[in-house]
Formats: structure tokens, C-alpha cells, sequence
């Protein structure tokens, strides 16, 4: 019994390497297809976006609105938050904001009940919102790391069981988490920060893989992983061999990754070779890589947005007084 139990397992295993290789082969043949030919219809779709008010955020506002989509911005900043709303109309689009603490879980879930009630369902989540404090382990206060937990990962806990529930009911939606590349290899100065990236990249798979074993085929989910990109949160990264990426770039090819279901976006797209690699070089060797595409000093000269944030970095006597101290603020 032992015997035939061993040969069921190993046609299962079989079967399962053939299908696989099914899948990445009609996966290449749709890479081959167009992508005009491919993009699926977002037309009268409510899409939300968290961060909207600024950057990425406001971009993906601005384009997923082309696409016909109506527009729910939600943002901390209520200037900026109301500067896309602006935008989007003048553009012809539909764009509803709303001021939301994403470090508040309460506050988000009454947002969430005042969008269905004000808007309707939503369609289309992007969880973009993000921040990063851009210190080394031991300067980063106790404070901003739990705030860059809360926003950037916690925060898309809250937000997607808010609306994920309406999306099985109609086996139809989609969930985008913005995470980035630094949620799929360490950067030095950025451990709060990759920590949260991480979660991100664990979260999306996980949801994924869920959605697929309980049968809800129409949900979907996408999760972007760009390098740095040259939005003003990053002013000041240096970088060697990778092209520091164009907000413009980065917002078309996210709305593309939803309009064709991809499930992951890496940019630049050739970074993908250099993840591969980290799981089969040793650690010196990728290290090695590392020193050679700038990343141990990436961080040096990291500024962020200077004055207009300074809530998410401490002052040269905040620091000092934590390096002569050796302690966690």
C-alpha cells in the first residue's frame, strides 16, 4: 500500500512539473501578444488609491482616470489630496478625496464604510502609501519604525479587509500593493524600511495563493517591486549600474500591471536576474554584486523631502545625541 501511495505521489509530482511547464509556456506566448491586445476594461470601475495626494499616488490617480475609472484618493494630506482631485477633474475625470490617518486602523475602516456609502463598492485597491525614515538600525527612533509598520504594511491589512469582502461576492476585483525592491533584497540603511517591503511582497503572495485555493478566480492581485524612484521620497540615493527610475515610468507600468493582471511587477524588468541570483550566489559573492551596483553607499547622501517631512527624520542632534549614546530613541 506503502508502494503504490509512493508512485501516486510521484505522478502527482510529475503532473505537476508538466503543467508547470504548460504555464510558463503559454505565459511566454502572451508576452509575445501585444499588450494593447491584452489590457482588460476598467471603464466605470471605482479604483482607490491610499497616498493619492502626491507622487506615484497622484499619477496613478491621473491615469487609472484615463482609463475611465472613477477615483477615490486617500491621503493624510489634505492639500495635496485635494490638488489631485483638482487635476483629475480638469482632466475630465471623476475623483472623490478623503483625509485618512493610515496609521489609525479605526479611522480607515470608517473611511472605508463612508467611501461605500458616498461612492459605492470598490473595484480596484492600490495600496501605494509609503514612507521611509532612511537611517541606519540603530538612529531609527522606536516611533518612526512603528510608523513605517503602520503605514506601509499594517495599513494594507486594514485597508484590503475593508473592501476585499464585497470583491468575493462578486468573484471580481483587484488588490495592487506597492512595495519595491527593497522588499526582495536587504539595502543597507533601509532595515525598517525593506522590513515593511517584505511583509508587502509576503502579504500579495499569500493573498494570492489563498484567493486561488478557495476558487475566486476574478480576484486578483498585483504587486509592484520598482527600484528607487526619483520622487523627492528618495532625493539624495545614489545609484551605479541601476537607472534611478521616472515617476511617469513607474506609474504607466503599474496601471499596465493591473490592466493585464500581471501578478508581479519588478523595474527595471532585468532586475529580475539579479533577484535570482541572490538565492544562488553565496553571501560573499552577492555582496560583492552589491558593492558593484552602489547599494552599500546608496544611502549616504539620502535627504528625503527635507523640511516639508521632517517628522520622518531626525535632527544631526537627534542623531548625534543617539550615537554617543549607543540606544534607541
Amino acid at each position: 500500500m506503502s508502494c503504490l501511495n509512493g508512485v501516486k505521489l510521484l505522478l502527482g509530482v510529475l503532473g505537476a512539473l508538466l503543467a508547470s511547464i504548460y504555464y510558463a509556456l503559454e505565459s511566454l506566448f502572451k508576452t509575445l501578444v501585444p499588450r494593447k491586445f491584452r489590457r482588460k476594461v476598467i471603464e466605470g470601475q471605482l479604483a482607490l488609491v491610499t497616498g493619492g495626494g502626491s507622487g506615484i499616488g497622484r499619477l496613478l490617480c491621473l491615469k487609472l482616470a484615463a482609463r475611465g475609472a472613477r477615483i477615490v484618493t486617500w491621503d493624510v494630506n489634505t492639500v495635496g489630496n485635494e490638488e489631485t482631485v483638482q487635476q483629475v477633474t480638469a482632466a475630465g475625470g471623476e475623483c472623490h478625496a478623503y483625509t485618512v490617518d493610515l496609521c489609525d486602523r479605526k479611522a480607515i475602516y470608517a473611511a472605508a464604510a463612508k467611501v461605500k456609502q458616498d461612492v459605492g463598492k470598490v473595484d480596484i485597491l492600490v495600496n501605494n502609501a509609503g514612507i521611509v525614515t532612511g537611517k541606519s538600525f540603530l538612529h531609527v527612533p522606536d516611533d518612526l519604525i512603528q510608523k513605517t509598520m503602520d503605514v506601509n504594511i499594517m495599513s494594507h491589512f486594514w485597508t484590503t479587509k475593508s473592501f476585499l469582502g464585497d470583491m468575493l461576492s462578486s468573484n471580481k476585483g483587484h488588490i495592487v500593493t506597492i512595495s519595491s525592491l527593497a522588499g526582495m533584497s536587504g539595502v543597507n540603511k533601509l532595515a525598517d524600511y525593506c522590513a515593511s517591503k517584505f511583509a508587502a511582497v509576503g502579504f500579495d503572495e499569500s493573498l494570492r495563493l489563498e484567493l486561488m485555493v478557495d476558487g475566486y478566480t476574478g480576484v486578483k492581485t498585483t504587486v509592484v517591486c520598482p527600484y528607487f524612484i526619483s520622487t523627492g521620497m528618495f532625493d539624495g540615493v545614489k545609484s551605479k549600474l541601476i537607472p534611478i527610475l521616472k515617476p511617469e515610468f513607474v506609474a504607466s507600468e503599474t496601471v499596465d500591471g493591473i490592466l493585464l493582471n500581471t501578478d508581479i511587477v519588478i523595474l527595471p524588468s532585468f532586475c529580475r536576474c539579479l533577484i535570482i541570483l541572490k538565492y544562488f550566489l553565496p553571501l560573499k559573492g552577492c555582496y560583492q554584486l552589491y558593492k558593484a551596483c552602489g547599494c552599500h553607499i546608496s544611502m549616504d547622501d539620502f535627504r528625503g523631502r527635507g523640511k516639508n517631512n521632517v517628522h520622518l527624520k531626525m535632527t544631526d542632534a537627534q542623531e548625534k545625541q543617539m550615537t554617543d549614546k549607543h540606544i534607541i530613541a
